[in-house]
Order: C-alpha cells, then sequence, then structure tokens
C-alpha cells in the first residue's frame, strides 16, 4: 500500500471513531509525483453513511497541473447564512534561485542558518504577522512551518533544490475581512517569486458576494486554468494556476487585482 492510501485509511479510522461528524473535505495536487497520488478509489466508511464526490480540477491533458479534492458529508447543509469558512492553498514550482538560497543551511564565517532566520528573510513571518510560527530547518536544506493565531493557522512546506524546487502555503480559519485574499496571495509569491503557481480556495458559507473577490489576475503571469467548481453544502472551489510571463522578470513588484471572469472548465468523478 502507497503512503497515500495508508494516510487515507488512517483518517478513515479516526473518522469512524467520532461519535458526531459534519462533513470533510481533502484536496491535494498533482504537481509532483502525480503517478503516485492516490485519488482514484478512496476507502469506504460505511458506517458513517457519507455522500461524497470527488473532483479533478484543470486541464485533463496536463496531469502535473491538476487539483484533486474529495468532499464528503453525513447531512449536506446550506452555510450560506454564516460568515465565510474559507481555505486557501498555494503550490509554487521553479522558485527564484535567490529565493530558494534561502533555505540552505549555509554556512557562512562560521553561521549556520536557522529555521527563524528562513523564515524572516524569506518574509513568511510577514504573510500573516500575528501568527506564532513554530519552524524548522532539515539538513542540508529544505523548511517547514505551522503558524497559529485564534482560530487562524497556516503551514509551509519548501523543497529548494535547483531544477525541483518546490514550496506550498496553506492558510485557514483566518477572517476573510481582515485577512484579505489578494495580501495573501502577494506576500506568499513574495516570498518564493516562483515560476509555476496554482492556487485553490475552498469557501463554505456566506460565498456568494465574496466571489469576485477569490478570482485574480496577477501582473507577470498569465492565468492558464480557472475554475469555479460548486460543492455540496453550498461550498465552491475555485481554482487558478498560472505560469510566468516574459515581463514579470523586468518587474520590480508584484500586483494583483480581482476578477469576475467566468470561465470555468472541469473534469469531475462520483
Amino acid at each position: 500500500m502507497s503512503s497515500g492510501a495508508e494516510e487515507q485509511h488512517r483518517l478513515v479510522k479516526k473518522l469512524e471513531s467520532l461519535k458526531t461528524f459534519a462533513q470533510t473535505v481533502e484536496s491535494r495536487n498533482s504537481i509532483l509525483l502525480h503517478t503516485l497520488t492516490v485519488f482514484e478509489s478512496h476507502p469506504e466508511i460505511p458506517s458513517l453513511q457519507l455522500s461524497g464526490n470527488a473532483y479533478v480540477i484543470g486541464d485533463p491533458a496536463s496531469p502535473t497541473h491538476n487539483w484533486h479534492i474529495y468532499y464528503a458529508t453525513q447531512k449536506p447543509e446550506r452555510l450560506s447564512e454564516q460568515l465565510p469558512m474559507v481555505t486557501l492553498e498555494m503550490c509554487m514550482t521553479g522558485l527564484r534561485s535567490d529565493r530558494a538560497s534561502i533555505f540552505f543551511k549555509n554556512i557562512a564565517a562560521g553561521h549556520l542558518s536557522s529555521a527563524k532566520e528562513m523564515t524572516k528573510l524569506s518574509g513568511i513571518s510577514d504573510i500573516i504577522p500575528e501568527m506564532e510560527i513554530c519552524d524548522f530547518e532539515f539538513d542540508p536544506c529544505g523548511y517547514s512551518m505551522n503558524g497559529i493565531h485564534g482560530p487562524a493557522f497556516s503551514t509551509v512546506h519548501v523543497t529548494p533544490e535547483d531544477g525541483f524546487s518546490y514550496a506550498s502555503y496553506e492558510a485557514m480559519g483566518f477572517d476573510p475581512a481582515r485577512v484579505t485574499y489578494k495580501d495573501l496571495v502577494e506576500k506568499v509569491l513574495k516570498c518564493f517569486t516562483p515560476k509555476d503557481f496554482s492556487v485553490a480556495v475552498t469557501i463554505f458559507g456566506d460565498h456568494q458576494r465574496a466571489n469576485a473577490a477569490w478570482k485574480v489576475d496577477v501582473l507577470g503571469y498569465t492565468c492558464k486554468d480557472l475554475v469555479e467548481q460548486k460543492l455540496p453544502g453550498d461550498g465552491v472551489l475555485i481554482y487558478q494556476s498560472f505560469s510566468a510571463s516574459e515581463v514579470r522578470a523586468t518587474l520590480p513588484d508584484l500586483t494583483l487585482h480581482s476578477r469576475d471572469d467566468e470561465d470555468v472548465g472541469m473534469k469531475t468523478e462520483k
């Protein structure tokens, strides 16, 4: 059994032990090692009697740039009257070399780079400044962190090696009225300056008024995919993927604009 399948079955056992269960949302990208991504066969959970759907978002002709999401619930409920519950996930590849180099334990003048220095030098500490961060550096390179502030938390993982550099960022539980989507995406991109990136926003609650704000144009990047997928329980997933344009190299800063495009495309599995 692959590690992905083992993790799924471990989560299933945990869910079966719960007395009450509202919903579960599992998402994953297939940017790296997509052939090892286990999503075609989700484990059955008969005791929970879940109603679930699996979706593959993105261009079927580009399996390395798809987003997978699985949603399951016992009792689908409309959450439109509640405040939005938002999860933001970003996957980035081709990190700019000067940004990737921050995440190496370089020894200069007898000094060894620490996780705290990586957090500060990269700008990760400025993404949501209020968060209390627990960070870790790997040997000889690599980085991981978890941040928390009240009900909000975030996580970052970085593999900076040249040729297959990658970074991921996830945040949820934050108040979208105070921490805006535009600011989050902009700050994350400044930390890593990737060649390609995708961003997926899952919203449950009052997303109708916020839909336009969860779609962006990024100066210096070309949007390759824009997908809006409705989910059970009055949820929605908005997915975009971007590649750097030739102009990006001459731009000192990134500027984001909201967009109202309705161009969508999807492949759905049930």
